[in-house]
């Protein structure tokens, strides 16, 4: 008993220094695994599964550390086994999702690569997301930049972690076959 409170002592004092409040650990300390989250079943619609962010962030995922540069003939860790199951069979699956879309690449003045995004706050004022919380959107005819509105988007999704240069860089990719409505 005394080591074990020796251990969550200098837990505390390691995450104090850090600049974290006793308060804010005290569910990861009291319940160190917490209970895997229900995925609410999606819709169906013409043959696309309708998912929204409700679903694809409807549970925790923590990317695993890894450092390509100190380990660079490596794999990097996929930390898949924190995909709920219900989530990896939609994988290859066709699906309408709807978001905000931040452009990552143009050609020609339309928008071939994008984040859809569950919400603008991490655009311009909040931190980064949640790994769940963002979908590489690939769309090989390309699309007008749209943002500040929520649009969706329909295509195959692939569920699982993805990789560029070393480091993941999401767990969400949809090869866009079109763009559906507008939702301002």
């Amino acid at each position: 008993m005394k080591s074990t409170r020796v251990t969550v002592l200098a837990l505390l004092l390691t995450v104090a220094s850090a600049g974290y409040a006793a308060e804010e650990l005290s569910g990861v300390l009291l319940n160190p695994v917490a209970p895997p989250a229900a995925v609410p079943p999606p819709e169906v619609e013409n043959g696309y599964l309708k998912l929204g962010f409700e679903q694809l962030a409807s549970y925790s995922f923590t990317p695993p550390t890894f450092d390509p540069l100190a380990a660079p003939n490596v794999k990097p860790p996929t930390g898949e086994e924190q995909i709920p199951a219900p989530v990896k069979a939609w994988n290859g699956k066709k699906a309408i999702v709807t978001g905000y879309m931040v452009p990552v690449k143009m050609e020609k003045g339309l928008v071939t690569e994008f984040l859809l995004m569950r919400n603008t706050m991490a655009c311009c004022f909040g931190g980064v997301p949640n790994m769940n919380e963002w979908v590489i959107v690939k769309m090989k005819k390309g699309v007008q930049p749209l943002m500040d509105i929520p649009v969706s988007f329909y295509g195959v999704l692939k569920v699982g972690a993805m990789f560029e240069n070393g480091y993941m860089t999401g767990l969400y990719e949809l090869e866009g076959e079109k763009m559906g409505e507008v939702q301002g």
